[in-house]
């Protein structure tokens, strides 16, 4: 081996080989797994709130039907968050995207939408629901009475509900939604349009937009007119004639019970 050739197996030696990436440490897969863990945990409880929200509107709808015998709600969705929009969410508000400051900044991982027949539904069911004790209000917007400077209208009420766990109750937040149909309808729509255009639509489409607003405005006005008209006017159907049979069933057998209630404590005295 000539002096050349010396140096250069002294220099290969000398020089390590590049090693690949370091296996990740017992202490950073213990951490990735709890914070897997922390985000399934959000994810669930933010389901368990929705079901308890639903619950509460069928019993609500149920009420309505049987007691007064009117349904004011059309139609009820629901949504949950997926870890990535919530993860989007926090960066958007400017919050570290872990669990406790999302936990603290991000209250709409779970949404409730209740689309009513008309206005004056709207309110009536969003102040039956926030009534309950369990439901704690954080926070009301009326965007029917101050609709947004796109025409957005809609009631959104923020409400935490107790989701009762084996390790005890946790109180998650809720977007609640409620809306008529045809605010629904113009909603649907221009988040399709937003969504199409990236948020940049078109000057032309924004004034067709708000002008569609006004007319789903005028048109809530004119089915809420001329339902309460016919509300009014309207004969008696065959349902309304039997349930003035029972109550007047009911109340010949509550007479009968009382008579006969005083007639056994006379005979007692």
């Amino acid at each position: 081996m000539n002096a050349e050739e010396g140096a250069e197996h002294v220099a290969n030696e000398a020089t390590p080989m590049p090693a690949g990436p370091e296996p990740p440490g017992a202490d950073m897969v213990a951490a990735a797994r709890q914070l897997r863990r922390e985000f399934e945990l959000i994810q669930m409880e933010s389901e368990f709130a929705v079901e308890e929200v639903l619950t509460k509107i069928s019993i609500l709808r149920q009420e309505f039907v049987r007691l007064r015998r009117y349904n004011p709600i059309e139609h009820v969705n629901s949504r949950v968050k997926t870890p990535a929009s919530t993860l989007h969410k926090a960066i958007r508000l400017g919050v570290d995207p872990n669990p406790a400051g999302i936990r603290e900044a991000v209250k709409d991982i779970a949404g409730v939408r209740i689309t009513c027949s008309f206005i004056a539904d709207t309110y009536r069911v969003l102040d039956a629901l926030t009534a309950q004790a369990d439901v704690r209000v954080l926070s009301v917007k009326d965007y029917i009475k101050a609709p947004k400077p796109n025409g957005y209208k809609s009631l959104h009420a923020l409400v935490e509900i107790p989701v009762f766990l084996s390790t005890g109750p946790v109180h998650v937040p809720v977007e609640v939604q409620v809306r008529t149909i045809a605010m629904d309808f113009w909603a649907s729509l221009e988040h399709k349009i937003h969504y199409k255009y990236e948020g940049e639509v078109p000057p032309r489409l924004v004034e067709r937009l708000s002008a569609a607003a006004k007319a789903s405005e005028r048109l809530d006005e004119q089915m809420e007119g001329l339902y309460a008209e016919v509300r009014e006017a309207r004969e008696p159907t065959t349902d309304e004639d039997e349930e003035r049979l029972d109550d007047r069933m009911l109340m010949r057998l509550w007479n009968s019970a009382r008579d006969g209630h005083a007639v056994h404590r006379e005979e007692e005295a």
